[in-house]
């Protein structure tokens, strides 16, 4: 009612409706998936799971699809499984509301693990929703659920554990080998070791080369030369060339139980030195190796060994870590020539020049003499130079870029030795003889 000069009106007020209906907020979805190795049948599981998920959440239109994170994992740890971390993250960033996985076996093996995710994910508004056991852990009651039930699962993780060593050290007793995966043998169905030839003759070079004088280094350099990988397609190195030449098994013997798994929980593979029953089997498969040549090369193993061990252990010194190849991104390392000590790039030294052509060894005395010059002192002080310098870079032969803590630069060039200064006393007193031998030949 309105008064307009004192005549009583009525005012119209007519209710207008939105013409675009409002859009219900869409539940953000998204699914959790894991198989716990890596087996082929396992694979197709992992990837059924996945498929039933997609079609799952898109066929909800109350759901907003939001990605399904699989991990192929060898155990119910947070930590191994990249996909469940990024999960993690996903949630915490407030991009998901409802998670599905299968069980409560399949996102956390241990009560512990399983119990502080789902508590951070529900003091996040996020919930999981468990389907075997049909388990909201939003819900009242879904904590105390989740307690009982992943104890149970962790319990029965255990078991299975415990049967499957059990099963595996009888296999033990009797001679068998569990698993297998060397170069040069396959199992058979019945555990027993069988050779592959073209395999075989890799691990016969090896050990020829050895006993021959190469050493891992040299051998592991020449079979990547030659394209010829590790069991399982890796480059070669000197410790993979050292498992080799320490395996009785190419001779036809076997050590059954050098390792075994920490827990069920964990499965962290730990070295038995000790701790449990081991079994030696004696002529147990076909040999690759002659016992006689194996003995040779674990006695010339054991000779080298207690050589390294009598050698001084690695000094630090103020070039170590700091003097850096930006042609292979190794550092330089010292080393003792003929000529003298000498700063390396490790690349160089250990592979040669085909592996990173434009390093050059560097004299210690002409580096000792540039980082003078770099920070404008008379003498080589330790302390200045750690206090100051953060990096050296190599950038071309003979061409050095300090790098200072305060960002700031500095480029020195240093100058090769002359032949004369290159030379030892020992290298002075055999030209001498030389010398003087070649004039006594002359003589008439």
């Amino acid at each position: 009612m309105v008064s307009e000069g004192g005549v009583i009106t009525k005012r119209l007020i007519q209710k207008i409706e939105p013409t675009i209906p409002i859009q219900p907020r869409l539940l953000r979805v998204a699914a959790y998936a894991r198989v716990s190795s890596g087996k082929d049948a396992m694979l197709h599981s992992l990837s059924a799971q996945i498929s039933y998920y997609n079609e799952l959440i898109q066929s909800n239109p109350e759901w907003l699809f939001c990605g399904i994170y699989a991990d192929e994992a060898l155990t119910g740890t947070k930590s191994n499984r990249a996909e469940f971390q990024k999960m993690l993250t996903a949630c915490r960033n407030g991009e998901i509301d409802l998670v599905i996985t299968k069980s409560i076996s399949r996102f956390a093996r241990n009560t512990v693990t399983l119990l502080e995710t789902v508590r951070e994910l529900k003091d996040l508004g996020v919930d999981v929703y468990f389907e075997e056991q049909n388990i909201h852990t939003m819900s009242a009651d879904g904590e105390l659920m989740l307690t009982i039930l992943s104890s149970y699962a962790q319990e029965e993780s255990f078991s299975a554990s415990e049967n499957k060593k059990w099963q595996i050290r009888k296999d033990f007793e009797l001679g068998k080998v569990s698993n297998l995966q060397m170069l040069g043998y396959q199992r058979n169905a019945d555990g027993v070791l069988e050779i592959i030839p073209e395999e075989s003759a890799i691990v016969q070079k090896i050990f020829s080369d050895y006993l021959g004088g190469k050493g891992k280094l040299a051998i592991a350099n020449e079979l990547n030369e030659l394209h010829i990988p590790t069991k399982l397609g890796c480059e070669w190195t000197p410790r993979a060339i050292l498992r080799i030449l320490r395996n009785e098994k190419y001779c036809g013997d076997l050590l059954l139980q050098k390792s075994f798994r920490e827990d069920h929980i964990t499965k962290r593979k730990i070295r038995n030195d000790g701790q449990l029953p081991q079994y030696y089997v004696e002529e147990a498969h076909e040999p690759i190796i002659d016992k006689e040549t194996f003995q040779l090369v674990q006695q010339r193993l054991d000779e080298m060994k207690h050589f390294n061990l009598a050698k001084m252990p690695n000094a630090v010194y103020p070039f170590s870590g700091r003097l850096h190849c930006p042609h292979c991104g190794k550092n330089y390392r010292r080393k003792t020539t003929a000529t003298g000590i000498v700063w390396i790039c490790s690349t160089y030294n250990t592979k040669g020049k085909k592996y990173c052509p434009t390093a050059k060894q560097i004299p210690e005395e002409k580096l000792y003499a540039a980082c003078c010059d770099a920070l404008g002192i008379s003498d080589f002080d330790e302390d200045i130079f750690q206090s100051e310098i953060q990096q050296i870079i190599v950038l071309a032969p003979n061409q050095l870029e300090f790098i200072f803590h305060n960002g700031a630069t500095k480029t020195v060039e240093w100058q090769d030795r002359s032949r004369s200064e290159s030379w030892t006393d020992e290298m002075r007193k055999q030209v001498g003889r030389i010398s003087k031998e070649r004039r006594w030949h002359q003589c008439p």
